[in-house]
This record gives structure tokens, C-alpha cells and sequence, in this order.
């Protein structure tokens, strides 16, 4: 969490009395967050955390999680946040493969009432006093998340300081942020979406008013300036403000996939302005759209590489965003070319980009048209802000007795973006379907749960034995009727 001193500073300033954070009927003062932040670095100093430190945060109240990962950014380590819907198996798999010097069950020790965060504060140049590790620096590896769809192979990115605290002003600058704002955080802080929204809060000296899940992010519209969400999610925002629902929110930044009209045209119905982005947690920002396509985030270069035999392209992008991989060694899907970095994704050849031939990369530029998205090279299922590997949900899935095998794959939903798809080549018995859904429910995350199940008494294959991954996906998702996959029914 790279902004503990930014939160000093503002808790010893004018800002002191200026509320931080709310949650429920939580609420923190600059100051008081601040004091709790310095005694929380304190316990974990004197417990043992030393700067360098990978330290695992597994608590379920956004409050403590938050205030963790800021004590834990100001004794100079490295905080992890777990996202608290993990089931156990794999939060004990995470644990077991990444290896934390310290792990956080228990919300950490607060501030006494009316201690002084201004004592021995880092702006009179105490770095090193009781409570304050090391004077922040852009190379500190501040922050480590979990690209979504992670299980048995579990991947935490890790990621500097300067290459989330640099994108601040920019960030500030596209969505109107100031320091007088609320800014609604509407999802776990282990998704890096929304903990960069918080950091992002704090940073700038607003306050940051936690509140996932739908129900409690419509009762927060009337007391919000600026609200971070996923799609589907703005879905629930608008559907809120078409019913009177009370609200002062002025914009909405949405993360995750693509807007398509009836969402501006009814946001602007409101008076609300829609920022929508691209990225990904290897990323971080790629491209943003304000109103007119995706173009690139403020010191991006994005280009998109032609792919043989398709009018598509591969998206790369030259970024000080970018993190630093994956912890561990684990494998994923970020690969590099120099000062180019990659996931993956899919994105129409842009018309008037720049290229030297037909094989060149075209670089989106001020003429160039929008940066358009088609997916994942890898077969990937962009839902709800995740993106889900499907290997990662066969293997889960494929263990299962009766199972001979099983492809996943990704069908288009109007709120998700994409909704996760299995089609299982096991015999026609009954009970296959709960027993599937008990093995999900115990092993995946919630984004990475099938929401179809479809059974083949064999999978197509190609001539050299492969399963046809391709066909299978373009059938579930309906964008090639004439595939042939065999009788797709639906699983019992």
C-alpha cells in the first residue's frame, strides 16, 4: 500500500480533522487514521516485520484491511491483501506457495484515544523513529495483489511504489478528483481495482467511503462525488438513479470492460460522467475512455500487433505503469519484448495507426482510431472485472469422478461482459451437476464458478487429437452457429 506517508501527512496538516475513511457506521479522521496507521507499524516492527518484508492481510473488515496494508507500507514492507470470499483450500494453497514472513488474522492494535499522529512524524524528517520504517522510495516494491482467477497456482503481482503513485495526478486530472470529494469504493480491496481506488482517495487527502456489494453501494449515491465500479455494478448505480434513488455522485470511473451507449446515454440522462479504462494488474492503466473510444492512458504507448490469419492484433504496451511480475516465479500471462509488456489481449487493427508494413505493430496515435477489444488470446473470460484462466477451472474440475474431461470457456452476458461456461464429456447420469457445483463452490473463487454446465459424451477434437478449444467457444458463445461440436446438452 505505497501512500502511509502521504495519510501522515495529511493527518498532521490542515487535513487533520477532514474524515478519511467510512464504513458503515465506521469513521476515521485523517488523524485518527493516521495514529492508528503509526501504532499498527509499531506492532508489526516490534513483532518482527522488517522492511522487505512480504506481509499476507487476511481480514474480512475493509477498515482493518486497509489501515494493515498502511502500517504495513510504513514499516517498509510489502502488504498482500486475501480476498475474504476465497474458500480455504485456497487461501491455504496462496499461503503455502508465496511464503509471508508475517500473516495478519486479528485487526492490528489501534492508536490510543487522543494520541497525536503529528508526534515524530516523517515530516520533521523522523524516518527511522519508533513506528516509521524507511523514507518511501519509487523502487520499493509497495504493494503485491492477485490477478483475478488465481487458484492452485496462485499469482500475486508485485508492484512498485512510483509505478501506482506517478499515475495519481494523471488519474486525478480524468476523473475530476479532489481533495473535498467522497469517493465511493464499491468491491474488495483485494481486487486491484478498487484498493488502487482507495489508495488513490487517500493519496489526494478525499474520503474513501467503502461500501461493497450493491445494496450498500446504491444507499451510499447521496453521499458520493465520484464512484469506482465494474460494469455490472453501474448497471446497479443506474438502475438505482432510473428509480429516484438520492445521489450527488457527479462520476462514475468503470474498470474492467467496455461501455456500450445505453449505458452513456442513461448516465448522461442523470448528469453523470462516465471515465471507463482498460487495464490489466500486470498493467495497470493502458488506455481510457472519456467519451470517444479508448485511447491511451497518459505516458502509454499502445500498440497492437497483427496476428497471422486474422484481422486481429495483439495489444502491447510501452508503460512506466507497468509491475514488476509475478511473486514466487509463478507463470501467468504477462510477457515481455524489451521495453514491451503484454497479456494477451485482443484489439481490432486500429485504422490510421501508424505502421512501417504489414506485419509492423500499429502504434495508436492522435489520428489513429479507438483501441477496440476482442478478447483474450488465451481463451481468457473477462466477467464482471475478473479475468478468469480457464485452465485454472478444469483443473479444478477435472479431477471429479465421471469426468473424462472438461473445456471451459466464456459466453457474452449484458452485465458481466462474459459469463463462465463448462462443457463436461462425462456419461448422462444424474447428480453429476451438484457434485460439479460442490467441488466449484469448495475449490473456486466466486468469478471463476461455471454459471453453464453443458455435457458432450465426447469433446470435438482436431485431426492431431487436441480438444477444439476454438469451436467449443465459438458454440457456447454463439458467435459461430455452425461449428461442429456435437449435441451440446445441458448437464443434470
Amino acid at each position: 500500500m505505497p501512500v502511509a506517508h502521504h495519510v501522515l501527512r495529511h493527518g498532521a496538516g490542515a487535513a487533520s480533522g477532514r474524515a478519511a475513511l467510512r464504513h458503515d457506521t465506521r469513521r476515521r479522521t485523517y488523524a485518527e487514521l493516521a495514529a492508528d496507521v503509526r501504532a499498527g507499524a509499531e506492532h508489526l516492527a516490534a513483532t518482527g516485520t522488517r522492511p522487505g518484508d512480504l506481509v499476507a492481510l487476511l481480514l474480512h473488515d475493509p477498515v482493518d484491511a486497509l489501515v494493515g496494508l498502511l502500517a504495513v507500507d510504513l514499516v517498509g514492507g510489502t502488504g498482500l491483501v486475501a480476498d475474504p470470499a476465497w474458500p480455504v483450500h485456497q487461501r491455504a494453497e496462496v499461503l503455502r506457495a508465496l511464503t509471508p514472513a508475517a500473516i495478519v488474522h486479528v485487526p492490528l492494535p489501534r492508536a490510543a484515544p487522543g494520541a497525536d499522529a503529528r508526534a515524530d512524524g516523517p515530516e520533521k524528517g523522523a524516518v527511522g523513529a519508533p513506528g516509521v520504517g524507511p523514507a518511501p522510495d519509487d523502487a520499493d516494491l509497495a504493494w503485491a495483489g492477485f490477478s483475478s482467477g488465481s487458484t492452485g497456482r496462485p499469482r500475486a503481482v508485485v508492484r512498485t511504489r512510483g509505478s501506482w503513485t506517478r499515475s495519481f495526478d494523471h488519474v486525478s486530472r480524468l476523473t475530476g478528483t479532489g481533495a473535498a470529494d467522497t469517493v465511493l469504493v464499491t468491491g474488495s480491496l483485494a481486487s486491484s481495482l478498487h484498493c488502487f481506488a482507495a489508495v488513490h482517495t487517500l493519496a489526494v487527502g478525499a474520503c474513501a467511503l467503502l461500501a461493497p456489494g450493491p445494496t450498500a453501494t446504491t444507499a451510499a449515491l447521496a453521499a458520493s462525488d465520484v464512484a469506482h465500479l465494474v460494469p455490472s455494478r453501474l448497471d446497479d448505480v443506474l438502475d438505482a438513479l432510473d428509480a429516484g434513488m438520492p445521489s450527488r455522485l457527479r462520476t462514475a470511473v468503470v474498470g474492467g470492460a467496455g461501455l456500450d451507449p445505453v449505458q452513456r446515454a442513461r448516465a448522461a440522462a442523470h448528469g453523470l460522467t462516465l471515465v471507463a479504462y482498460y487495464g490489466a494488474v500486470e498493467l495497470s492503466f493502458v488506455a481510457v475512455d472519456t467519451g470517444d473510444g479508448l485511447r491511451p492512458f497518459p505516458g502509454v504507448d499502445v500498440a497492437v500487433r497483427p496476428q497471422p490469419g486474422t484481422s486481429l492484433g495483439e495489444v502491447w504496451v510501452r508503460s512506466p505503469w507497468v509491475s514488476q511480475g509475478y511473486l514466487a516465479g509463478a507463470r501467468g500471462p504477462l510477457r515481455r519484448d524489451g521495453a514491451w509488456a503484454t497479456v494477451g489481449d485482443l484489439a481490432e487493427l486500429p485504422d490510421g495507426a501508424d505502421a512501417v508494413g504489414t506485419d509492423a505493430p500499429a502504434l495508436l496515435g492522435p489520428g489513429s482510431g479507438p483501441l477496440v477489444l476482442r478478447g483474450r488470446g488465451d481463451g481468457a473470460v473477462l466477467t464482471a472485472g475478473a479475468t478468469v484462466v480457464p485452465e485454472d477451472v478444469e483443473a479444478a474440475l477435472r479431477p471429479v469422478p465421471g469426468v473424462r474431461d472438461v473445456v471451459v470457456a466464456g459466453a457474452p452476458h449484458r452485465r458481466l461482459g462474459a459469463v463462465v461456461v463448462a462443457v463436461v464429456e462425462a456419461d448422462d447420469r444424474p447428480g453429476l451437476r451438484s457434485h460439479l457445483e460442490r467441488v466449484a463452490r469448495a475449490t473456486l473463487a466466486p468469478a471463476q464458478r461455471p454459471r453453464r454446465w453443458y455435457r458432450l459424451d465426447a469433446l470435438p477434437r482436431t485431426p492431431d487429437g487436441k480438444i477444439a478449444r476454438a469451436a467449443l467457444g465459438a458454440s457456447v458463445a454463439g458467435t459461430d452457429p455452425t461449428a461442429r461440436v456435437g449435441d451440446l446438452g445441458v448437464l443434470r
